[in-house]
C-alpha cells in the first residue's frame, strides 16, 4: 500500500476538485439537481473543503437526475480532460455507481489491478433510490441490495478475502455471468423507483444505520455551500442530514479511525484553475 504524503494528498484533492467544478458546470448548464454528500458535505461544513486526511469526494443524485446526468455527460463532460464510467457504459465495471475519472492519471486500488477498465483518479456519483416506507419490506430490500452488492464484489473478493469460506463463496458467486448480475441490478433499479417513497439509499452501498436510508427530502432541498472556495450544492438542512449520518460530526475521529483507500498504484498531474472554476 502506497502511503501518499501531505503534498500528494493535496495534489490528489485538486484532482478531484476539478472533477466536482465539471460536475456542477453540467448540472447548472442542464438543469440537474446535484449534492456534495457523506464526507464531502462533511469537510465542506467542518472544513470549508476537504477533510484534511480524505483522499476521495462524492456527489449524490436522486434516479431520475442520475439518468439526466448520464445522458448529458456524452455530449457536455470535457472528454479531453475526462471520462465517464458506469456499470451500463463501462464492461467489467463492477460498481452499482458512476464515476467520473480524470485522464492522465492513476489511482489503483489494490487488489483492483486486474479490472479491464481504466483506473484514474475519480469522484463517485452516486444514484440515490427509492426503498420502502414499510421496515419489513425495507429489511427484505436492504438484503437485497447486499446480495446483489457482493456478487458483483465477488469479481474482488475471490482474490482478496482472507477468510477461506467467504472466499470460496466469492468463487461461486463470480460464476455469475456479469451481464446476468447486471440485468438484475437494472431490474432492482427500476422495481425501487416505481414509486416516489419516504427513503432513498445508495443501493451498492452499505448504509450504516437502522433506519436503512436517508430521507428523500434531504437531496431535494439544496442550497449552495462553499468548498474550496467554489460554491457547489449541498444539503439545506446540513446539521441534520450530518448529524443523522455520523452523530457529533463537528467533533474529529481518533487517528486509526481516518481511513484512506489502500492504493498500489498512483500517478498524480498538476491541476490548473481560472477565477471563473475555484
Amino acid at each position: 500500500m502506497i502511503k501518499l504524503s501531505k503534498v500528494q494528498l493535496r495534489k490528489l484533492q485538486m484532482i478531484e476538485l476539478e472533477m466536482l467544478i465539471e460536475v456542477d458546470r453540467i448540472c447548472r448548464k442542464c438543469n440537474i439537481k446535484y449534492n456534495i454528500l457523506a464526507g464531502t458535505m462533511l469537510g465542506a461544513v467542518r472544513h470549508n473543503g476537504f477533510i484534511p486526511w480524505d483522499d476521495d469526494a462524492d456527489i449524490g443524485m436522486l434516479r431520475d437526475e442520475y439518468e439526466k446526468f448520464r445522458k448529458a455527460c456524452k455530449t457536455e463532460l470535457d472528454t479531453t480532460r475526462f471520462y465517464f464510467q458506469d456499470y451500463r457504459k463501462t464492461k467489467g465495471y463492477r460498481w452499482g455507481y458512476g464515476k467520473i475519472r480524470r485522464k492522465k492519471t492513476l489511482f489503483l486500488r489494490e487488489n483492483q489491478d486486474h479490472m479491464p477498465y481504466e483506473q484514474g483518479v475519480f469522484i463517485d456519483i452516486f444514484p440515490l433510490d427509492g426503498v420502502p416506507d414499510n421496515y419489513f419490506f425495507r429489511i427484505l430490500h436492504d438484503i437485497s441490495c447486499f446480495c446483489i452488492r457482493k456478487t458483483l464484489w465477488s469479481e474482488v473478493g475471490r482474490f482478496t478475502e482472507e477468510n477461506i469460506l467467504k472466499r470460496m463463496a466469492f468463487k461461486i458467486l463470480n460464476k455469475i455471468p456479469e451481464k446476468t448480475i447486471k440485468k438484475i441490478l437494472y431490474r432492482f433499479e427500476k422495481f425501487s423507483n416505481r414509486k416516489e417513497t419516504k427513503y432513498v439509499r445508495m443501493l451498492m452501498f452499505p448504509t450504516p444505520n437502522k433506519v436503512r436510508g436517508f430521507k428523500r427530502e434531504w437531496y431535494k432541498n439544496l442550497c449552495e455551500i462553499e468548498f474550496e472556495k467554489k460554491d457547489l450544492y449541498g444539503v439545506k438542512d446540513a446539521d441534520e442530514y450530518l448529524s443523522f449520518t455520523y452523530g457529533n460530526y463537528m467533533e474529529f475521529p481518533p487517528i486509526e479511525e481516518r481511513k484512506v483507500h489502500p492504493v498500489s498504484k498512483i500517478h498524480l498531474i498538476d491541476v490548473e484553475f481560472n477565477d471563473e472554476e475555484k
